[in-house]
């Protein structure tokens, strides 16, 4: 049986990421109304009408942010799924390769670690424009390369092991050996990595979206509800402190996940 604190330590992150994953799965199909406009409700703090009261357009707070909710999710899970994939193929093939390849490979990794990730974030944004797609777009051009450098760093440590040169003595072709014989060995520092570049990209989704560089109005997003709010902080904070506090919570969970992840796939940390 688990300890309590392991437990504690486990599952209440685990059950806000998931509160977090339902509310963006079903915030489409929920009875919401974020685009709502009540005029008599305008600035009204958390009561029996809504738990986080209105904003100053009326529309209730808890509405919209289970659609920021949603607008958070789906940035991460695209950007995470498109960084993790370009990357390790980049970062296998070029430790594979080794080389020119990898020197250039390596060259172009630099070049974008040169640069603050936020601030090329906001560029690319900027160039793009605004919306959702541009917002996956620039963060997943940002984001690939800690997955090729994690990525090329753990083939090269295991590329010249015994069953790697027993399969390329057996003809296997490349590919194969990429796929069957290093992935499986890497997975486990890739995920651990994946689960913290979540929190990263929840709060630059919502950097960019305060910015005015994410999403565009009326839809909803944790960063322009806290923009929104920054106005009203004297006579309406709960606008402001709502998207916060979810926000909080979600990049906290994330990254304690991350820990708990991390410490079970050590293998040289004792179970609890």
């Amino acid at each position: 049986m688990l300890p309590v604190s392991l437990s504690l330590r486990t599952w209440v992150p685990l059950g806000v990421c998931l509160l977090w994953a339902l509310f963006a799965v079903l915030g489409p199909v929920l009875p919401l109304t974020p685009d709502e406009i009540q005029l008599q409700h305008i600035l009204n703090g958390p009561g029996a009408g809504t738990w986080f009261g209105y904003d100053d357009l009326g529309r209730p707070i808890l509405d919209r942010m289970i659609m920021g909710a949603q607008t958070s999710f789906l940035v991460a899970f695209f950007v995470i799924s498109i960084s993790v994939v370009l990357g390790t193929a980049i970062g296998v093939v070029s430790a594979w390769l080794g080389g020119w390849w990898d020197l250039l490979i390596v060259r172009i990794v630099d070049i974008f670690l040169a640069f603050p990730g936020i601030l090329l974030a906001i560029a690319l944004a900027g160039i793009l424009g605004p919306g959702i797609n541009n917002v996956v777009i620039a963060l997943s051009i940002v984001s690939w390369v800690g997955y090729a450098r994690l990525s090329r760093a753990q083939v090269l440590s295991i590329k010249e092991r015994d069953h790697v040169y027993a399969a390329i003595a057996l003809g296997t072709r490349p590919v194969r050996i990429m796929v069957r014989h290093l992935l499986p060995l890497i997975v486990a520092p890739l995920i651990i990595e994946a689960t913290f570049g979540v929190a990263g990209v929840v709060i630059a989704e919502a950097g960019l979206s305060y910015l005015g560089l994410g999403v565009q109005p009326p839809e909803a997003s944790w960063g322009s509800m806290i923009r929104d709010g920054a106005r009203y902080m004297l006579v309406a904070p709960h606008m402001v402190l709502a998207p916060s506090v979810a926000l909080m919570l979600i990049v906290l969970a994330v990254n304690l996940l991350g820990d708990r992840l991390r410490d079970y796939l050590d293998v040289r940390t004792v179970r609890e």
